[in-house]
């Protein structure tokens, strides 16, 4: 009788056990190994790109042990901005790095380039890694519910590059720059006196080779990293947007994961956003340095000029801030930013 109450005993210790594995430490056991295809439009020398070579993907993998393998696919493999936002919304691409091509859908992400918003990159990674982000990025949830928004990395401070003379507020007249598919980039070209084509990123170096346009507007890192100082001979530092890259995620794809999986993605996209920013922020003096050894004029904006272009472009803020009602508020909150 003793004998087979042991094993009973033995019997249910047993099985709660190895229910006690699966809850427990089994659960790598049961997590489904998963790809994730992860697009972006630049090249690997951007620090967002970057960030994602060295942190994203190293920190998934290590931490998942192996049941999440990543695979990145830089300079636009997975198709341009458009293509990789309309994949991710769709289930099509797991995860993607865009800048805003939803902003005619869910016009807050216009804040993203709203211009002259922040004291300094210090400040604008503050707002972009902090309470702010998270509450935008749960909103933006809400609106596209097939989405989610991972984290808010830096595109550049956007500067003005020409290949005819750029060094003064007065030398934007009559010059044609590409400017992106943005109301906010476009009414800055044309309240400076410019006018300003749309066309797509892959086809800028040609165009600007071939004269299409005169200039463009993008931070330092990407005239280096799009090789656009082999055909652009001015650069004006007006840094009159310092615009983000956000990371967002099929939400079909991450709900489907293990609590813990999708815990270990979105670490790894905090952390690396947090990166991009510092060492985007370490990079501005080396690119600045980097393009005047290479023979392009970089003017530095004064701030009597930065005033000058505050005052031209008055038109489109007081436009923006009209159409727009949540933006006084998010601006001034943003504005507030310790």
């Amino acid at each position: 009788m003793k004998k087979r109450f042991t094993a009973i005993v033995l019997s249910v210790i047993t099985v709660f056990s190895l229910a006690a594995c699966q809850t427990q430490g089994g659960t790598e056991a049961a997590e489904k190994i998963v790809t994730i295809k992860v697009g972006d439009n630049w090249s690997a020398s951007h620090p967002m790109a970057a960030a994602l070579d060295n942190i994203f993907k190293p920190m998934i993998e290590e931490k998942s042990n192996g049941t999440i393998k990543v695979e990145l696919y830089h300079s636009g493999t997975l198709g341009n901005e458009g293509d990789l936002w309309d994949g991710v919304r769709n289930g099509t691409i797991e995860i993607a790095i865009v800048g805003t091509p939803m902003n005619q859908e869910y016009p807050t992400m216009l804040i993203s380039d709203w211009p002259f918003l922040y004291r300094d990159l210090n400040h604008a990674k503050k707002v972009w890694t902090g309470s702010i982000a998270e509450e935008i990025s749960n909103e933006f949830h809400e609106k596209f519910p097939t989405a989610y928004m991972l984290g808010w990395g830096p595109n550049s401070a956007r500067t003005f590059t020409s290949n005819k003379p750029l060094t003064s507020v007065d030398d934007f007249n009559g010059q044609k720059f590409r400017m992106p598919s943005n109301p906010i980039h476009v009414g800055i070209a044309e309240n400076l006196g410019a006018s300003a084509q749309v066309i797509p990123l892959g086809e800028l170096f040609s165009a600007l080779e071939t004269g299409v346009v005169d200039g463009q507007d993008n931070g330092m890192v990407t005239v280096i990293s799009e090789a656009f100082y082999e055909v652009q001979k001015y650069i004006y530092e007006t840094n009159h947007i310092i615009s983000t890259l956000e990371i967002v995620a099929s939400a079909s794809f991450l709900d489907a994961l293990s609590e813990n999986q999708q815990q270990i993605i979105r670490e790894a996209a905090k952390a690396s956003c947090e990166n991009a920013w510092d060492e985007y922020i370490k990079s501005v003096d080396t690119d600045r340095q980097f393009l005047k050894d290479h023979g392009v004029t970089v003017t530095e904006c004064t701030a009597q000029d930065k005033e000058k272009i505050v005052g031209q472009i008055k038109p489109l803020t007081d436009k923006l801030y009209q159409e727009n009602p949540w933006a006084k508020e998010l601006t001034e909150k943003i504005k507030a930013v310790q």
